[in-house]
């Protein structure tokens, strides 16, 4: 485990910013990159003297907003029914895509800022957002708000790790000792993402006529 975290950590501090960038624009496409293991390894690296922190949350923010405003023109452009059509190649079921236009419909712009909060929405959100028009510049606003919010959040986590196990990456011993000392707090986090998760997917449902 430790000589696997090594190296990610490892790919993460050769990519850069431009590495960053990049991961985070997949996050936030049809091919997501989960975002908890892009921002706060970096920002673990950023608290080394590596990286910057604010430049890790910038990079994210950006990386975010690339890949939202690419899915939301290709999506304008390319129309629900061809999405439909061939959706499923990229795993973009019409059931997720139906999921993602009622959570649109419903929460509209606000939907679109809590949605880079919230996984299983977060990469979806682009397409409703683009086969409706939504106005560019809203969704543009929205978008990086919410992106940045998020990005911040996670190197929060990832620089917290490092002022309580510096050697997180060094030792083994540390890596294992870290794990038992903040257990709870990992737990907790483990807890919140899963218990976000869970409120996504019942977001997502449509509501029942009465």
């Amino acid at each position: 485990m430790h000589h696997l975290l090594e190296t990610w950590f490892n790919w993460v501090l050769t990519g850069g910013y431009a590495g960053i960038v990049v991961l985070m624009a997949m996050e936030s496409s049809i091919f997501p990159v989960p975002s908890e293991i892009v921002i706060p390894p970096a920002a673990f690296l950023a608290a080394q003297g590596k990286l910057s922190f604010w430049g890790v949350v910038l990079a994210g923010t950006v990386g975010s907003y690339l890949g939202a405003a690419i899915t939301y023109w290709a999506s304008r452009l390319i129309g629900r029914p061809l999405i439909v059509k061939y959706g499923h190649y990229v795993l973009l079921t019409p059931k997720k895509l139906e999921s993602a236009e009622h959570f649109l419909a419903r929460y509209e712009a606000g939907g679109v800022f809590f949605a880079r909060l919230l996984p299983v929405v977060r990469h979806l959100i682009s397409i409703p957002a683009g086969i409706v028009r939504m106005n560019f510049g809203v969704f543009s606003v929205v978008t990086i708000a919410g992106s940045a919010l998020w990005c911040w959040i996670l190197a929060y986590l990832g620089d917290k790790a490092y002022r309580v196990e510096p050697q997180l990456l060094t030792s083994p011993e540390a890596l294992e000792h870290f794990i038992r000392q903040q257990s709870r707090g990992i737990l907790l986090v483990i807890a919140l993402f899963a218990a976000l998760y869970m409120l996504a997917l019942r977001l997502m449902k449509p509501r029942s006529r009465e």
